[in-house]
């Protein structure tokens, strides 16, 4: 015993401990030497006690597929059946990032409802409600969907099933929550933190607020380093917290949904086989020898045929089919094709792709700062806890180089003459809504309003278990209102790669 004692006091010492500290605490592997820049020592007290975390590589967080970026034609590889001609083919490139091998199931949206009435339904009962998938989306008037009004959702049987009847908006919402209890859990199983069952109202963990300092939680063992003897919170510098969940932008979802990784040989960069689904070939059953003829994806085959002939049904699913199910694509991800379609983040234009910058192109972006108070202290959401944001002034980003303007969304969308307030088409009777707006034909008689694209619908992609083979090319999209939802449609997330594209270091 007094051997093993002497053991761990040496080892805090060698690691610039105490025997003042408490044992060894947390420890952050850090970065030894010193600046090659100005000569003075990392993680050393003597010199400004600078600490610099040793280089590590991203873990993927769970459920997740890393997918390596690169570049690849974006848009439609197959004929313009609707006359839309807002999905044009141009080459991009798309950084590396993580994505759900499968899509947010019943199971995994009722995780997140549990948290939510726990944490909140006592104080504020309007976020658990708010937070419910709208399960009516299954009526329709001359159908019998009433057994999956009641059961879809709730039902054991239906477990791994895609969520539905989730709009935009609660998607976004759901990844919220979900980077928050992953970076807690990432926190508690290092030892900084204990489970704090307590959680309630504004005083609940959000990953935001415990770096700002604003939420402490029950405090384990705070991390120790020579320049903080006595321990500190953790932060992202230490490279215990990934980074958040969202949802994929839409040229992270067509790439990720194209797969052309099986397809490139990458000694000569260069792609062997072009792809119209997320398969080879231009046909929707497989084609190898064990399964061969059996549908690779959940979709309707043709008119009133959603499942096949009882006895050996086409695709086994009515209507959709748990979210692991068919074939995965060549970075391992299931139903990119098929099942339910999926949000994106993008919000829609008819001409986005002919637009959008080549690196990581979006459309959707409004630059926002942390809102400070009187005292330049961060606020805090007095009901969820979070850190409030607020849309940058016009003379915070007149003097940018790289934009003019917060709100980027209707960059090139044309002058006031094609557009028109979306606040006043509606008569004026809602709460303002700002400069968002509404596009029509400006071309067509009279300015007649011919659309209703506006700042507040966003793309969907991937098809469903409704929708014809067409919907099923990745490079298709659609478009509905964030806050809207229907029985086809889900989701699933992704996070950004931080550090090497290829998950290997490109340090000689």
């Amino acid at each position: 015993m007094k051997v093993r004692l002497k053991i761990i006091m040496l080892a805090c010492l060698l690691a610039g401990g105490s025997m003042l500290i408490q044992s060894c605490g947390p420890k952050v592997s850090q970065r030894s030497g010193s600046s090659s820049k100005t000569g003075w020592g990392y993680n050393d007290p003597k010199w400004g006690g600078f600490e610099v975390a040793e280089y590590v590589e991203q873990d993927a967080g769970p459920g997740l597929v890393l997918i390596e970026g690169g570049t690849f034609t974006m848009g439609s590889v197959e004929q313009d059946i609707m006359y839309d001609w807002n999905s044009m083919r141009k080459r991009v490139t798309v950084s590396s990032f993580y994505m759900d091998e499968t899509e947010i199931s019943n199971v995994d949206y009722r995780e997140y409802l549990n948290w939510v009435y726990k944490v909140f339904f006592d104080e504020y009962p309007e976020l658990y409600y708010k937070a419910l998938p709208d399960t009516l989306c299954w009526r329709r008037r001359l159908a019998f969907n009433e057994p999956y009004v009641q059961f879809y959702f709730r039902h054991p049987a239906y477990n791994d099933y895609p969520a539905v009847g989730v709009s935009w908006d609660q998607a976004m919402d759901y990844c919220l929550w979900r980077t928050d209890r992953v970076n807690e859990k990432a926190l508690i199983d290092y030892g900084v933190l204990d489970y704090d069952d307590q959680q309630k109202g504004s005083n609940n963990y959000s990953t935001e607020a415990y770096i700002a300092g604003k939420y402490e939680g029950q405090v384990k063992k705070n991390i120790t380093t020579p320049s903080s003897p006595d321990g500190r919170p953790a932060k992202m510098e230490d490279g215990i917290m990934l980074p958040s969940y969202r949802l994929p932008t839409e040229a992270e979802w067509e790439y990720a949904a194209l797969a052309l990784i099986g397809n490139s040989e990458s000694s000569p960069e260069r792609i062997v086989n072009q792809r119209l689904y997320p398969w080879n070939g231009h046909y929707v059953r497989n084609d190898e020898k064990a399964n061969r003829g059996l549908f690779r994806a959940n979709m309707q085959r043709g008119r009133g045929d959603l499942m096949g002939v009882a006895g050996y049904l086409n695709d086994n699913a009515a209507p959709t089919a748990p979210v692991d199910s068919y074939w995965p694509n060549d970075y391992g991800l299931y139903c990119m094709a098929g099942n339910v379609n999926e949000w994106v983040l993008d919000v829609y234009r008819v001409s986005s792709n002919l637009e959008l910058e080549e690196f990581n192109p979006f459309r959707g972006n409004v630059f926002q700062v942390l809102a400070t108070d009187e005292n330049n202290e961060y606020i805090q959401n007095d009901t969820t806890g979070r850190l409030v944001y607020r849309n940058m002034t016009d003379d915070e980003s007149k003097d940018r180089i790289n934009y003019q303007q917060a709100d980027n969304i209707n960059f090139r969308d044309g002058d006031k003459r094609s557009s028109t307030n979306y606040n006043d088409w509606l008569g004026g009777e809602t709460e303002d809504i700002g400069s968002e707006r509404m596009y029509h034909n400006k071309h067509s008689e009279n300015n007649a309003m011919s659309s209703l694209v506006n700042d507040r619908v966003r793309v969907y992609k991937g098809g469903g278990w409704r929708d014809r083979v067409y919907w099923m090319v990745p490079g298709t999209r659609r478009f509905l209102q964030q806050d809207k939802c229907n029985d086809d449609l889900g989701f699933r997330c992704a996070m950004i790669r931080v550090g090497s594209p290829s998950g290997v270091s490109g340090k000689k």
